[in-house]
C-alpha cells in the first residue's frame, strides 16, 4: 500500500502488523502533519455482520474526547480493506518504555496508572470498553504521557458466540485478559478492563506478567485458577499496601475488585513513599497558613 491514498493520507510506511490489520504512517498535506492509519485485512470487510459492527463501534469511539485517549481522526473504506485514522506517536509504546529502561520508578508507575485510570474511567462512563488493554495498546508521547489506544477494536473483531463457544476465536492477549473474558462471558463490566489495567501495573513494577504459559491455553487457565502472585517478590521497594492494591484489581471476581480503575489508582498512590511526604508538607504548610491568619488577627 506504500503511496497509495488513503481517505486524502498518502502511505509513507509500514509500522506496525498484526494478525488482524496492519498499520502504516501517512502524510497529511493539508495540515501538513503524519498520522497512523490502521487497516484490517481484507476478510474482515466481506463479513456483513462485522461491516455493521464496524461501522457502530468506530463511530462511538471517534466521538471519545480525553487528553489520554488516542485520538481517531476518521474511518471508511479503501479497495475493500476497512481502516482507521488516528494520531501518529512516534515514541512507542509502554511496552517498549519497559523493554528499554526495565521496570519503572513507582512514582512513575503512579502517574502513569492515574492518567490511564482516568481515559478507562471516561469510557466507561460513556458505556465504551477497551476489552484489550496492555501495554503494547498505552503509547506515549515524547514527554511519556499515555494515549490508550485501540478503544473497542476487540469489541469489533468478536464474531458469534458459537465461535467463542467452540474457541475457534479467541478476542483479546490471553495474558491481559481478565478471568470473566477467559470464560467466553458476555456480559462484562468496567471491572474487566480494571483487571487487565492490575496486570499493566504489575507488568512495569516488576518486568514481569503475574499469569504466564508456553501457549494461550495454559495462560488461560492460569487467570482462571491461579491466584496472583505479590510484586513484592520481585520489587522489594514496593509497600506492601500498593501490592494489596494490585493484588485487589487482580481478583478473580470482579465485585471484588474497586469500584473504579480511578479508585484502585488512586489507592496505590497513597501509598507511596513520595506521596505520602507531599501530603505531611501539605498538611504542615495549612497549619502554618493557618498560625499566622490568627496571629494577624491578634495584631
Amino acid at each position: 500500500m506504500i503511496g497509495q491514498i488513503v481517505g486524502g493520507y498518502q502511505i509513507v510506511d509500514l509500522i506496525g502488523a498484526g494478525g488482524m490489520a496492519e498499520v502504516y504512517r501517512a502524510y497529511d498535506a493539508g495540515m501538513d502533519r503524519h498520522v497512523a492509519i490502521k487497516v484490517l485485512q481484507p476478510q474482515m470487510s466481506r463479513d456483513s455482520e462485522f461491516r455493521a459492527r464496524f461501522d457502530l463501534e468506530a463511530r462511538a469511539i471517534a466521538a471519545l474526547e480525553h487528553v489520554h485517549i488516542l485520538p481517531v481522526y476518521a474511518y471508511g473504506e479503501h479497495n475493500g480493506q476497512l481502516y482507521l485514522i488516528m494520531r501518529y506517536l512516534p515514541t512507542g509504546s509502554l511496552a517498549d518504555y519497559v523493554d528499554n529502561d526495565g521496570p519503572l520508578p513507582l512514582d512513575e508507575v503512579g502517574r502513569l496508572l492515574l492518567d490511564v485510570a482516568s481515559a478507562l474511567d471516561y469510557a466507561h462512563s460513556r458505556g465504551i470498553l477497551h476489552r484489550d488493554l496492555k501495554t503494547e495498546n498505552i503509547l506515549l508521547d515524547a514527554s511519556k504521557n499515555p494515549y490508550l489506544a485501540d478503544f473497542g477494536l476487540a469489541r469489533m473483531l468478536e464474531r458469534t458466540r458459537q465461535d467463542r463457544l467452540t474457541g475457534d476465536f479467541i478476542v483479546g492477549t490471553p495474558e491481559f485478559m481478565s478471568p470473566e473474558q477467559c470464560m467466553g462471558s458476555e456480559d462484562l463490566t468496567p471491572a474487566t478492563d480494571q483487571y487487565s489495567l492490575g496486570i499493566v501495573v504489575f507488568n512495569i513494577l516488576t518486568g514481569q506478567l503475574p499469569f504466564d504459559g508456553n501457549n494461550a491455553l495454559q495462560i488461560i487457565h492460569a487467570q482462571l485458577r491461579n491466584p496472583a502472585p505479590s510484586a513484592r517478590k520481585w520489587r522489594s521497594d514496593l509497600p506492601p499496601r500498593a501490592d494489596q492494591a494490585v493484588l485487589r484489581a487482580l481478583e478473580k471476581d470482579g465485585a471484588a475488585r474497586f469500584g473504579s480503575c480511578t479508585e484502585f489508582a488512586q489507592t496505590f498512590q497513597a501509598t507511596l513513599p513520595s506521596h505520602n511526604i507531599r501530603d505531611k508538607f501539605g498538611r504542615l504548610g495549612n497549619r502554618i497558613d493557618s498560625a499566622l491568619e490568627n496571629l494577624q488577627m491578634d495584631d
